[in-house]
């Protein structure tokens, strides 16, 4: 098999599966009251301040409605919290809770395993190119939305 053949195998094999694979190894018997999807959820709204309902969404790329019906969810199940903003009470912030932060830090640490595994017996150059045909691929995919 050619350079082309296996890129191109490499590439969709890991697309078809990633979404699989990641679910099975960050859904374990801790987490198993949440999707993938929701892990996606507090991977967004992250740990730092609070952040609005319509940030979130855009950063995820789905409509606020979209967003408030995975967020009600996780609230109910005790990951998220939700307040409204003390400056503008129009405004809906939601924040992790301590359980939210906890399976934030857990799909962190998949994601840093990940990184890990496509660096290792890297040279600093093959970290570049690597980086570089990356960067390549965004920007192709980036073309059709």
């Amino acid at each position: 098999m050619d350079s082309y053949d296996t890129i191109s195998d490499l590439l969709v094999n890991l697309f078809n599966e990633i979404m699989d694979i990641e679910e099975k190894a960050i859904i374990t018997e801790e987490f198993q009251d949440i999707t993938n999807n929701d892990m996606h959820i507090i991977a967004a709204i992250g740990i730092d301040l609070p952040r609005n309902m319509t940030a979130v969404a855009r950063s995820l790329s789905v409509t606020v409605g979209t967003l408030t019906i995975a967020i009600n969810n996780l609230v109910k199940k005790g990951y998220v919290s939700r307040a409204r903003s003390a400056e503008d009470r129009r405004v809906v912030l939601i924040s992790l809770t301590e359980k939210g932060r906890k399976a934030y830090f857990h799909h962190e640490e998949f994601h840093r395993k990940m990184v890990e595994a496509a660096l290792r017996e890297l040279n600093d150059d093959q970290v570049q190119v690597l980086v570089k045909a990356l960067m390549n691929l965004k920007e192709f995919f980036y073309s059709y939305k």
